[in-house]
């Protein structure tokens, strides 16, 4: 039997060995759900919603527990763990409103009446990342849950542990067994079974953008929708005419949190030349500021990074001739350690300005106007996410407008919510999650048309 093996990123310790699923565990899993999903998909609206309200529940009297474990299992600060767990139970909270809201329309047609119904889709499968293992993996299942569909999903093989939990809590909740599971194990076995199977009628995947495509090549097979949320290299643009001062006191966490284990993270610095000195002066204290260390502590800011191999795929971006401008501090020993590290490329080719790094290091370039900051911004193959920096109303409009990214925002290093669409351009996905509208892209639009007409059948 094949197993994973989970280390504590903090000090390499073993936490747990898991057992992987195997092809034929995976297919009866998906059996399992297939029969959970007519009897679910069978309820009232109001049952589904309030089976919903008690799951979201079941995590809030659970949110210090999965903390803890997210701590262990992906070394993120208590603090950040804590707003995770509680995320977890407000996207639940947020989607158990959808299953009586799935309305449909009444068209205008000649000689009767034209209706439409958002059907389930049925058995979805929702593959995760290893950054962020509980909130990424409320967008899936929750929407899709709520839209009456049943969900399987496949935890990175680094960080399974607080899913784990979550399918745990949703069984004590009252959900239905097979409803709503989660099998640890391989992407090449799991994940691969998952695309592939006849009866997972839709794909929802967060990772890289190899991989995604794979995915996509695989799904178009079965003429299988997905959902892709994958890389980005996202583009912070800070302009002479900005708050200086709190453009580079929060760049820091538009990079670092979650060590830079992040493809919304903003590790394209873009400053308007004439306020690049300045800028930088107010960005040195700023990231030496920002406080790495033992995740458990609550006065963290930034844990590690996630494992071994991760580490040294960071590092390979860091040589020892680096054009490093600054770095922060970081603890030396055991465990995956990497300081917030800020370089300055003299080339817009080099491969730190175009990767995506994933880790907690940053390039700053120089723009001479908006039409240079529009061009630096949307010259790469990525198009998630992004910050403009600007006083001018009408500038941070025009400049948002402009710029190839599908999650923006404007003075402020924050753009990701539940409550509003969230999705890239290019390289960086295809669909959209979360917001108001997500439950509608986990159901199939049925038209009905009905005859009135005097020689229709009574």
């Amino acid at each position: 039997m094949t197993e994973l093996t989970l280390l504590n990123p903090s000090d390499e310790s073993l936490i747990a060995t898991i057992p992987a699923a195997s092809i034929e565990e995976t297919d009866a899993a998906v059996a399992r759900a297939v029969v959970a999903q007519r009897a679910w998909a069978r309820l009232a609206p109001i049952d589904r919603a309030r089976a919903l309200r008690r799951f979201a529940d079941a995590v809030d009297g659970a949110v210090e527990e999965l903390a803890a474990l997210e701590v262990r299992n992906s070394g993120h600060p208590i603090g950040n763990a804590r707003g995770e767990a509680a995320h977890v139970r407000d996207v639940l909270e947020y989607y158990s409103a959808a299953p009586e809201r799935l309305f449909g329309r009444q068209i205008p047609v000649a000689g009767g009446l034209d209706v439409t119904f958002h059907e389930p889709i049925g058995v979805v499968g929702v593959i995760t990342p290893w950054n962020f293992p509980m909130t990424i993996a409320s967008w899936g299942f929750a929407p899709a849950l709520a839209a009456g569909n049943a969900v399987v999903l496949k935890p990175a093989e680094w960080t399974p542990l607080t899913s784990l939990r979550l399918a745990e809590l949703a069984l004590e909740s009252g959900l239905p067994e097979g409803l709503f599971q989660v099998l640890p194990g391989e992407g090449r076995v799991v994940g691969d079974r998952l695309v592939g199977h006849p009866d997972v009628r839709k794909i929802v995947f967060t990772g890289s953008t190899a991989t995604g495509t794979a995915i996509m090549a695989k799904a178009a097979a079965h003429v299988k929708p997905v959902t892709l949320e994958l890389g980005g290299k996202s583009a912070n643009l800070v302009f002479a005419d900005s708050d200086l001062e709190k453009a580079a006191a929060t760049a820091p966490y538009g990079v670092f949190d979650n060590s830079g284990q992040d493809c919304c993270a903003r590790t394209r610095i873009l400053v308007e030349r004439s306020a690049y000195d300045r800028f930088m002066e107010l960005l040195e204290p700023a990231v030496k500021g920002v406080r790495v260390g033992d995740p458990s502590d609550a006065a963290t800011e930034m844990g590690p990074l996630v494992s071994r191999p991760h580490f040294d795929k960071v590092a390979s971006y860091v040589p020892d001739d680096a054009p490093v401008a600054f770095r922060g501090e970081a603890p030396s020993g055991p465990g995956y350690w990497f300081p917030p590290t800020v370089l300055t490329p003299s080339s817009a080719t080099d491969r730190t300005v175009t990767d995506e790094i994933f880790g907690p290091v940053v390039v700053v370039l120089p723009f001479d106007d908006e039409a240079d900051a529009i061009r630096i911004a949307n010259d790469s193959r990525y198009g998630l996410s992004g910050s403009i920096w600007t006083r001018h109303l009408s500038r941070g409009i025009r400049v948002s407008r402009a710029i190839e990214s599908g999650t923006l925002s404007v003075n402020s290093h924050s753009s990701v919510r539940y409550t509003t669409p969230f999705g890239g351009y290019k390289h960086s996905g295809l669909g959209r999650e979360l917001g108001p509208d997500a439950a509608f892209a986990f159901t199939e639009t049925k038209n009905v048309f009905i005859a009135v007409s005097d020689s229709a059948v009574e």
